[in-house]
């Protein structure tokens, strides 16, 4: 069973930066970020594998952001840079247990935190 806990989301200007956490309980092969706006699909950020520290990104956001986790393994990072009004979204972290080529595909995600609000005024 894995247990994801996220924190850090707030209200920010455009142009600022915010750095989200989420806690990590329980053995994970990959760790995801997703958000998303009322209305529209949930969409994967940035995504890292867990043995390896490999990390993909999703093209919008290439840049701006960066995952990272701590060296146990127990908490996952998303740092957003030069914040835009579009970045507005609830962010969520999501796990796969096995292996997945698909990170940004929330289907593929076994487990989910509860998420935190991002809002970015301009």
């Amino acid at each position: 069973q894995v247990q994801l806990v996220e924190s850090g989301g707030g209200s920010v200007e455009a142009g600022g930066s915010l750095r989200l956490s989420c806690a990590v309980s329980g053995s994970t092969y990959l760790k995801t970020w997703f958000r998303q706006v009322p209305g529209k699909e949930r969409e994967g950020v940035a995504t890292i594998y867990t043995e390896s520290g490999n990390t993909y990104y999703a093209t919008f956001v290439k840049g701006r952001v960066t995952i990272s986790q701590n060296s146990g393994k127990t908490t996952v990072y998303l740092e957003i840079k030069d914040l835009k009004p579009e970045d507005t979204a609830m962010y969520y972290c999501a796990a796969r247990t096995t292996w997945a080529s698909s990170w940004y595909d929330p289907s593929k995600m076994h487990y989910w935190g509860q998420g935190t609000q991002v809002t970015v005024s301009s």
